[in-house]
């Protein structure tokens, strides 16, 4: 099995060519639940350096609306890849781009509605994630956030429940979400890259580089030579699809904020 590396072997040279950071949010950026000053003064920081910083969340639509209009971003990836969204300051609205249109998305929601029936009704302590009502594409069952953390096996049952209806599932740190439709966060970074900035990332992801921290970044961690995960990574690996190349020692926001000092020491 690939071995997660630390940080600083990571070579100068490659980290001083770099052009943009994709980072996940909860439990890469959060520390325990919220964004650190430490955290959000890193993304200043790397955005003043020169480089895009587009977070690539399995967060809701109405979460990502705020993110793209108040933080220091570039664009924001959401619901795991349903969509991207950004702000153009100069006519002061955000741009909105999905993977579906509106009258598929509302009838996905429908047969959503089934899975989320029949995952209450059989796995005991799981409950719909507080921020579903903000949500357009994807049901989240909430396995740790805001219940009583539910043991592996149970996890995987709901896991299961969806893929039994046709549903593609991920586990994230505290949620598992489930959507239909074949996209995810990578294909939907594919397609911000290409569309808003010209960038070919089959051509040029040696420039680019993602930090994340589950099992659901595993496409990322996969596709990105450089990728790297923070410390609360480790225990994930065995359900991750790909692993990074890098660890921070530090987790959460303050491994984000190693990774950021180690790009931007590159450049001094």
């Amino acid at each position: 099995m690939k071995k997660l590396r630390p940080l600083n072997e990571w070579p100068l040279a490659e980290r001083r060519g770099l052009l943009g950071v994709m980072t996940d949010i909860d439990d890469t950026l959060t520390t325990e639940g919220y964004v650190a000053a430490a955290a959000v003064g890193a993304m200043e920081a790397l955005r003043l350096a020169g480089l895009l910083v587009i977070p690539i969340t399995g967060r809701p639509a109405g979460w990502c609306d705020m993110i793209a209009r108040t933080w220091p971003v570039d664009g924001v990836v959401g619901e795991n890849g349903a969509f991207y969204f950004r702000h153009d300051r100069k006519s002061r609205r955000v741009i909105r781009r999905f993977a579906d249109s509106e009258a598929v998305r509302a009838e996905k929601r429908t047969r959503l509605g089934v899975i989320r029936e029949e995952i209450l009704s059989r796995v005991p302590g799981a409950d719909v994630a507080s921020d579903q009502a903000y949500r357009d594409t994807d049901l989240a069952i909430d396995y740790c956030e805001d219940v009583d953390p539910l043991p592996a096996d149970a996890v995987q049952e709901i896991v299961g429940i969806f893929e039994k209806h046709g549903a593609t599932a991920k586990v994230s740190s505290i949620h598992v979400n489930g959507w239909f439709g074949d996209y995810n966060k990578l294909v939907m970074t594919r397609h911000l890259m290409s569309e808003v900035y010209a960038v070919d990332l089959d051509r040029e992801r040696t420039n680019y580089t993602f930090i994340g921290d589950s099992p659901n970044d595993g496409p990322m961690f996969g596709y990105f030579p450089n990728a790297v995960a923070v410390a609360n990574f480790r225990g994930f690996e065995e359900l991750s699809e790909a692993l990074p190349a890098w660890s921070t020692l530090a987790q959460g926001g303050f491994g984000f904020v190693e990774f950021a000092e180690a790009i931007l020491a590159s450049r001094r």
